[in-house]
């Protein structure tokens, strides 16, 4: 089941997608789709309802945060060992851990804000995985039924912020810096999340095209590993790094966004995302 919120910023109403890929309005079904709903009772009974009932969502809406109720964002590093090469950086030995903050979440296809000073904008697609269940302390071999479902991710960051200190923080909060979605794709829709097709274009250039089957740390392993240093709870979302190709990286020289440059990326069965780097509203000008 592809889930959704849509419509204008604020006042979003709940969706899903049929199997013909149409959008429908859930709205005579639930208010809207809370962290509370990502549960397995919850999705049960949004499963039971019947998309040919519901009406049709006619137009190109904008899509926002597929659920809200988001407390923590938690993303992890270096997952990728041919992105960690790419960085200049060692292979983890286990999972690094830093948190985005839950207010650099936005739609989709929301712009990008250049934050004021910023000089090295990159882009990260990830796949995100969105906790259903409290999970603390939970083994591998349970940890993923724990797990709602999986969305698309755009981990954007300012590098010269982000390698400021050894805390990554700062470059990674931003406003804006945390698209998701359109979807949340539930888990029984995703055979094997370490099988998913991935890729990053900037400006039409293909920029990053990689694959979940090259993670370092698999998804199981990560939920396991985060809830045993912090409990996750519904609407969590565990980033889980991105494959070569961003920005920074690039030969011979890195190559960073600036404004009007335009991000689309996406994820294999998970929908896609287009963004354009916008000015800060308080740049000078």
């Amino acid at each position: 089941m592809k889930l959704c919120r849509y419509g204008q910023d604020g006042a979003e109403k709940p969706g899903l997608l049929d199997g013909e890929g149409r959008l429908r309005d859930l709205s005579s079904h639930c208010s809207d789709l809370t962290a509370e709903m990502l549960s397995p009772e919850g999705l049960r009974r949004l499963t039971a309802v019947d998309p040919a009932g519901l009406p049709v969502v006619d137009g190109n809406p904008r899509f926002g945060i597929p659920f809200t109720g988001t407390s923590k964002y938690v993303c992890i590093g270096l997952n990728y060992s041919d992105h960690a090469e790419e960085a200049g950086l060692a292979v983890p030995s286990e999972p690094i851990i830093f948190l985005k903050a839950v207010s650099a979440m936005c739609g989709p296809d929301e712009p990008t804000i250049q934050p004021l000073g910023s000089t090295k904008l990159d882009w990260e697609v990830e796949l995100g995985v969105v906790i259903g269940t409290k999970a603390q302390c939970v083994s591998e071999a349970d940890a993923l039924s724990h797990v709602a479902g999986y969305c698309l991710l755009n981990d954007v960051s300012e590098r010269a912020f982000q390698m400021q200190s050894s805390q990554w923080d700062k470059g990674k909060g931003c406003d804006t810096f945390g698209p998701v979605g359109p979807w949340l794709v539930t888990a029984d829709e995703v055979a094997d999340p370490q099988a998913l097709c991935m890729w990053l274009d900037v400006n039409g250039q293909r920029m990053q095209d990689g694959s979940t089957a090259t993670m370092i740390f698999g998804v199981r392993t990560l939920v396991s590993y985060v809830s045993r240093h912090m409990t996750l709870m519904p609407g969590d979302i565990i980033a889980t790094g991105t494959p070569p190709g961003v920005g920074m990286g690039q030969k011979p020289e890195p190559a960073f966004l600036k404004v009007g440059d335009v991000v689309t990326l996406g994820i294999e069965g998970l929908g896609e995302q287009t963004q354009r780097v916008i000015s800060h509203p308080l740049a000078v000008r």
